[in-house]
């Protein structure tokens, strides 16, 4: 048979439009399950291997962010508390100090086990407590907590080859105060050097998120950790200010901002204590017009909304050169528009819920400045959750230096583009900042990085990548982002007396 050829009058039929990812592919639910882990409906203060109730019986409740809903109550420390656990951990610290490095590696070994064996348990735990994504705390978070423990474990036993003189000592007792963002990591990153150098510890974690430190107090049960080598008090900022200032803490160790970390400054001040701190960051993530496009969009998107934004070392300003600043808005807007944001114990979410009603407040009122900055404000259409705490990704372009969205630490999903011309443009505006935590820099020229990375005045720089870690690298920043450093060889140093 032949086709009849369409008679002019005939309407064509319209060509199909090309639909957007997100249209094309639908995700169907896939939740991680609770009954992975079974939170109590209260927990105790953790001092010289047991828990307790507070000595004023206080308590504060730990919230779901992403729901609202009560995860448990939790013992608010006070003066009396923080004294016990510091006499708790000075009562431990001869024995533990004593200890062969070998025989402290074996513990350090048990808990990198532990924590590998309990990994769902505490991904999901983390989740619900943080509110970030199943994805983040399951793929990144949980594998680097174990690596930390495996990777000082490995240098319990050879501080003397640590390049700090033939034979270190530990300090004593390490004070270490952590932040909400990363709640489980940041407690590896101080707890693992302290206990493989010899020190024993206070810990305390954020108000908001308290409960993965306390699962790391049934770890540490678990692998036969000798009473008070790691003491765990929770409660608000008082009881970290009641820690830094307790007479007999020889090292005090905190990651948060800016401001607490000048306040605990000025604390340890004429003392005799060690203090290293990491704090805020407003990093410069830098393209070049010679880099891979989409790979540098995969660096951006990971840069800044990796977390929810809320990361110290977030690429929250992005440097574009203008020959390619359209190309490059362009393709991340579209990559934006694939993210998925809703329920973090769907492995298909992309970004999840920001961790306070707080932080919440404080993103939303930067982002209101932006736009009345004369910024230019755009977010993918992407629908809330109806409870919780949310914020939509969102990019902000026309941003000049003098804009508070470009100054200031947001610590949310919210991107200020500038542009520059030439490399020498591109390092005074990265420079141009009161922090010095973190920077990328996207070019195909290994010449260019290097000279890109000699010049920033950041920590932490990353090439053609954005937010990779690993326990054998050391982290910290300059200025107002804080000093010393976390991880590596150089994480040693702050925790011994050389």
């Amino acid at each position: 048979m032949t086709r009849e050829a369409p008679r002019p009058d005939t309407p064509r039929a319209e060509a199909p439009v090309p639909r957007g990812p997100s249209e094309a592919f639908a995700y169907a639910p896939a939740p991680e399950s609770r009954a992975v882990v079974d939170i109590a409906p209260s927990y105790g203060l953790f001092v010289d291997g047991e828990f307790r109730e507070a000595a004023d019986g206080k308590v504060f409740k730990t919230v779901s962010p992403a729901t609202e809903e009560v995860l448990s109550e939790v013992a608010q420390a006070g003066p009396e508390d923080v004294d016990a656990a510091v006499r708790a951990a000075r009562a431990a610290f001869a024995r533990w100090s004593a200890l062969p490095g070998a025989e402290r590696a074996k513990y350090l070994f048990r808990i990198a086990r532990i924590l590998q064996e309990r990994a769902r348990e505490l991904a999901v735990l983390e989740t619900l407590d943080n509110g970030k994504p199943i994805r983040e705390t399951r793929d990144a978070d949980l594998p680097l907590v174990a690596a930390h423990f495996f990777y000082y474990a490995g240098w319990a036993d050879k501080l003397p080859h640590a390049g700090f003189g033939p034979a270190p000592r530990p300090l004593g007792v390490a004070a270490q105060v952590i932040p909400w963002n990363f709640p489980l990591l940041m407690l590896a990153w101080k707890v693992a050097p302290a206990l493989a150098t010899g020190n024993t510890v206070v810990l305390k974690p954020a108000e908001t998120t308290p409960l993965s430190a306390l699962f790391f107090a049934d770890v540490c049960r678990q692998a036969g950790l000798p009473p008070g080598v790691v003491n765990i008090v929770t409660g608000d900022g008082p009881v970290g200010a009641a820690l830094v200032a307790h007479p007999d803490v020889d090292k005090v160790a905190f990651t948060g901002s800016t401001a607490v970390g000048k306040e605990i400054a000025r604390t340890v001040a004429g003392t005799r204590k060690r203090l290293t701190l990491e704090l805020g960051g407003k990093g410069a993530n830098i393209v070049f017009d010679d880099a891979p496009v989409d790979q540098a969009v995969e660096g951006i998107v990971d840069g800044i909304f990796f977390n929810g934004g809320q990361v110290c070392c977030a690429g929250s300003r992005l440097l574009v050169q203008e020959s390619v600043r359209d190309e490059v808005l362009d393709a991340l807007k579209r990559r934006l528009t694939t993210l998925r944001v809703g329920d973090p114990l769907d492995k298909n979410t992309d970004v999840g819920a920001i961790n306070s009603a707080e932080q919440l407040a404080r993103i939303t009122e930067l982002a209101r400045a932006g736009e009345e900055e004369g910024a230019e404000r755009w977010s993918p259409a992407c629908e809330l959750p109806t409870t919780g705490y949310w914020f939509a990704p969102t990019v902000f372009t026309g941003v000049t230096q003098a804009h508070r969205i470009a100054r200031e630490e947001i610590f949310g999903p919210v991107l200020s583009v500038l542009t520059f011309r030439t490399p020498d443009e591109a390092v005074a505006k990265a420079n141009n900042t009161p922090y010095g935590l973190s920077a990328g820099v996207w070019t195909e020229k290994g010449s260019r990085m290097l000279r890109m990375a000699r010049e920033l005045r950041a920590g932490v720089i990353w090439s053609n990548t954005f937010n990779k870690f690993d326990p054998t690298s050391p982290f910290g920043g300059y200025q107002e982002s804080g000093f010393g450093r976390e991880g590596g060889r150089h994480g040693l140093e702050a925790y011994l007396d050389v």
